[in-house]
C-alpha cells in the first residue's frame, strides 16, 4: 500500500499535472474533508471541487510539472514543500500571458488507507496572479 507522501504525489502528478480528474476517484476518501481556500467542503461537494480544480490548473497550464523538494511524514500525515512550474498559455484573470510561471506549494495530507481523507493546500495564488498578469491588470483599473 502507498504510503501518505506517494499517495499526495500521485494526485499531483496523475491529476493536476495531466488534467486527469478520475484521480479523485482513486486516492480520495469517500467522505474527504477539504481545507484549502476556495475547495473547502466534505464528502462530495469536496471531491467535485478537487476534480473541477484539476481541470482548471490544467487548462490554465497544460504543461504543468510538480515537484516536492521536501516532506515529512508522521503516522498517517504528509507535510510537503514543493514547485509547480508551467506556462500559463490559458486564461487566468484574463486572457493568456504565455508566461513561465513557478510557484510554490504546501500541502498537508492525512492519508488512511491509501487515500487522502483530509487535505490542507497553499498554493501561492499571490505569485500565480503577478506572473500570469493579473496583478498589474488589477492596478491598472485600480489607477484609472
Amino acid at each position: 500500500m502507498e504510503g501518505p507522501r506517494e499517495v499526495l504525489e500521485r494526485i499531483l502528478h496523475e491529476g493536476f499535472a495531466t488534467g486527469n480528474d478520475a484521480i479523485v476517484d482513486e486516492v480520495c476518501a469517500p467522505d474527504l474533508i477539504e481545507h484549502q481556500f476556495g475547495l473547502a467542503g466534505r464528502g462530495d461537494q469536496a471531491r467535485e471541487q478537487v476534480k473541477a480544480a484539476i481541470r482548471q490548473v490544467h487548462e490554465l497550464m497544460p504543461d504543468i510539472e510538480y515537484t516536492l523538494e521536501e516532506s515529512v511524514v508522521v503516522d498517517d500525515v504528509v507535510w510537503a514543500r514543493g514547485r509547480a512550474r508551467g506556462t500559463a498559455t490559458g486564461s487566468f484573470f484574463g486572457p493568456p500571458s504565455n508566461a513561465p510561471i513557478e510557484i510554490g506549494l504546501f500541502e498537508v495530507a492525512r492519508v488512511v488507507n491509501g487515500r487522502i481523507v483530509e487535505h490542507w493546500g497553499c498554493p501561492d495564488r499571490f505569485a500565480l496572479l503577478a506572473q500570469t498578469g493579473g496583478l498589474a491588470r488589477l492596478q491598472a483599473v485600480t489607477t484609472t
